[in-house]
This record gives C-alpha cells, sequence and structure tokens, in this order.
C-alpha cells in the first residue's frame, strides 16, 4: 500500500479514539519514548500579544483530553510550553531549554512572526521539527531550504490577495489605507494586497501606517488614514491593536469598508472589546467555524467542541475563535502523531506530516481541508470571507482556494 495513502487510512479513525492497542518498543529520538512524547512550544502568556494565550490553553486542555483517553499508540503528551512574551530573544532563550535542556522531540504551534523567524535556523541547523508554526507568514512553506519548518493556517499574502478579489469584484474605485505591523507579519498583508490589486495597486493604495508592539496606542495612525480620503481600511494587527484601532475608526466618525485579518478575529477577545456597534459590518476570512456563530450549534461536531471547552478548557471563553484554533492544530498534530506509529524519529514524524491528504477536522469549515506534500508545507489554502453582524461572524460567498505558496 502506498505511504501517501496508508497515512489517509490511519487517520479516518483517529478522533474515533486517541489511544487503543498495547504500545510496542519503537524506534525514538529525543523526546519519545515507550511512555512519552514530550512537544514543546512557546507562547505569549504575557506581553502585547498575550491575547494569544488562549491557543495555548486550548493546546494544554486537548492534549490534557488525549492523555485521559490513553494517549496515542499508548504514549502519553507531555506538553511543555513557555511564556515569550511575544519577544524573540526570549523565544530564543526558551526554545533552547526545550530542544537543549527538555529534550523535546519537536517544537510545536509555537506563537508569532518574529519569534518563529528568530528560531527558524537554529531548529533546521539542529534538524528539530518546528511543525504546524502559529502564523500564516509566507516564508513557512520552503521546503528546500527550510526542511525542518512547515506552517499550519493559509499564508497571510494568500488571504490578503483574497480581500483584493473582493475589493476588485465591488469598490473598483476604492481608496484604500493599510494599518499594519511593522514587521513581517504585516508586511505580509501589505504585499499581498499589492499583488492581489495588480497594476491597480499604486493608484488604489493611498495610504500605508506602521506601528511598532510597544506603541500605547494606534490613534495617530489611525487619524493619519482617514485623513488620506480612504474608504477602504485594512488592517494587519495583533489583537490587541486591531481592538484599538476599530473603536478609534468608529470614534473618529469615518466609515470606510473594513477588512482584519483572520488571525485577530476572535469575538470574545477583539470584537465585543472593541465595541458590538463599533464593530459591526467588519469583514475578514476564516476557515475555522465560529463558536459564536447559532449555525454551528446543533451540529454534532459542535457539541463535541463544547463538551470538551466546558470540560478541559473553560477557562478560555467559549465565544473565542482561538480556542477552535488550538483545538483544530492539536488534533493535527494528534493525527500524525498516530499515523507515525511506533517510528517516533524527528525524520519519521516530518514526513508523516508532509504527507498529508485531504484531513478534514471537524471545526474546520466545510469544504476546507489539510494537504500537504514533500515540496508543499502549506497545510491549509481555503478560505472564506465573512462578515460580522455585531454577535458573531456569517461566512458567505464560495470557500476560495489560494495559492500555497
Amino acid at each position: 500500500m502506498p505511504k501517501r495513502l496508508m497515512v489517509v487510512l490511519v487517520f479516518a479513525g483517529i478522533f474515533a479514539t486517541a489511544g487503543g492497542g498495547v504500545c510496542r518498543s519503537g524506534e525514538y529520538s529525543a523526546g519519545a519514548s515507550d511512555s512519552e512524547i514530550k512537544i514543546g512550544n512557546t507562547m505569549p502568556y504575557s506581553g502585547p500579544a498575550s491575547g494569544y494565550s488562549a491557543i495555548g490553553k486550548s493546546l494544554s486542555a486537548y492534549f490534557a483530553m488525549i492523555n485521559d483517553q490513553g494517549g496515542i499508540n499508548g504514549r502519553k503528551i507531555n506538553f511543555i510550553s513557555r511564556d515569550d512574551g511575544y519577544s524573540p530573544p526570549k523565544t530564543v532563550e526558551a526554545v533552547r531549554k526545550l530542544v537543549e535542556e527538555d529534550q523535546v522531540l519537536m517544537v510545536f504551534q509555537s506563537l508569532g512572526t518574529p519569534p518563529n523567524l528568530a528560531i527558524r535556523g537554529y531548529l533546521n541547523d539542529n534538524k528539530v521539527p518546528q511543525l504546524f508554526v502559529g502564523s500564516g507568514a509566507d516564508q513557512w512553506n520552503d521546503p528546500k531550504r527550510y526542511p525542518w519548518t512547515m506552517g499550519w493556517q493559509p499564508s497571510y499574502g494568500t488571504e490578503a490577495r483574497i480581500f483584493a478579489r473582493y475589493v476588485l469584484d465591488n469598490l473598483p474605485d476604492a481608496k484604500i489605507a493599510a494599518l499594519y505591523q511593522n514587521d513581517d507579519f504585516g508586511k505580509d498583508y501589505v504585499n499581498g494586497m499589492r499583488a492581489g490589486l495588480g497594476d491597480k495597486a499604486g493608484k488604489m493604495i493611498v495610504a500605508t501606517q506602521s506601528y511598532e508592539t510597544t506603541d500605547p496606542t494606534v490613534d495617530s495612525q489611525v487619524s493619519a488614514l482617514q485623513a488620506s480620503g480612504a474608504d477602504v481600511l485594512l488592517t494587519a494587527a495583533i489583537p490587541k491593536f486591531t481592538t484599538l484601532a476599530i473603536r478609534k475608526v468608529y470614534d473618529l466618525g469615518w466609515r470606510p469598508t473594513q477588512f482584519v485579518n483572520s488571525v485577530s478575529t476572535s469575538v470574545g477577545s477583539v470584537m465585543k472589546p472593541a465595541g458590538v456597534e463599533k464593530s459591526a459590518g467588519v469583514m475578514s476570512a476564516t476557515y475555522t467555524k465560529d463558536p459564536s456563530d447559532p449555525r454551528w450549534h446543533d451540529t454534532p461536531e459542535y457539541q463535541d467542541w463544547l463538551a470538551w471547552m466546558k470540560k478541559y478548557n473553560s477557562s478560555v471563553n467559549v465565544a473565542d475563535a482561538l480556542a477552535v484554533y488550538g483545538y483544530a492544530t492539536a488534533q493535527t498534530l494528534v493525527a500524525v502523531l498516530k499515523a507515525s506509529g511506533d517510528n517516533l524519529t524527528r525524520d519519521h514524524v516530518m514526513e508523516v506530516a508532509a504527507s498529508l491528504h485531504d484531513l478534514r477536522l471537524p471545526m474546520l469549515l466545510p469544504g476546507i481541508t489539510i494537504s500537504t506534500g514533500a515540496d508543499d508545507y502549506a497545510p491549509i489554502k481555503q478560505m472564506q470571507l465573512q462578515k460580522f453582524d455585531g454577535n458573531s461572524w456569517k461566512v458567505f460567498g464560495d470557500v476560495i482556494k489560494g495559492s500555497g505558496r
């Protein structure tokens, strides 16, 4: 049986049981044994991006459930998550400790573009998987130069090109302004928008303003963008600054068509704190089900997710889409580890991660699947546009396929 097909068949029953079977002695790299799989992670539990800490809490909660069910092929997950405060130097320090002292099998779902760029070289030099990176930067799909680094979510550039397509189709005379974080994360969105607009970008993009994560507010930047006369605003920011931007736009009496990036759309931690009236009408793109959208609430997939939230993840707001994100990324890793069987070497785990084919997860939108290949390290390549109605996000239009590059 071809290896790729075999992996798919293993996934078919992955969520029926995470344990099962008697654990046999296997092949291991550091961080794995007959009884344990040690997984490392960094997360901003403090600092300007601490809103993302819900992801780390959700990962821990999901692995706790897996361990209660018997682990993966009889092996318990030892998830070691360290606070890096969204500071690349702290990330480097934490990851070195995870690899050299804790002896983890891999670094999984570490959060943020700048932090992950800071550790990519080290992990690849030491042949340690940097798996399912917690960032949509375009850089993670580069298996020739960085064979040990793989993303998970759709790339920021792909998302911005989807926004650009909407503008060209529906607002052809738009004047576009962009507020972006002054690093590769924010620049990917601006560059993606330019690429999506093509030869019209020079005329349509009338102003850009950047911010630093150490800035107390983005009031001056938003005011400058309003003064440009723009009637479309792209905000490429982490949750704290997305909330601040939405508030300021409304308070200025400015009413542009607003797009916010998909990593800052949580109803519980972004949209409602910004103000229901102030955030209504904002658009974005997504690939996961919004837990605050009643359309999903009677489905078995949502009910399973809700039961897990109540039992294992009660410290996180049930309306927080970041909990869905953590749930889905953890499920992806569990699928890979389950399919890896008793061969838990770093090489084999990466080989399995690069052999996914149409993996469906319960809290991804219908039509969204996960596929990878030896030359394709972009697991999710589809998204759907959505609009916030003041209470929840409502998807509209078709699922759009973007480039994996």
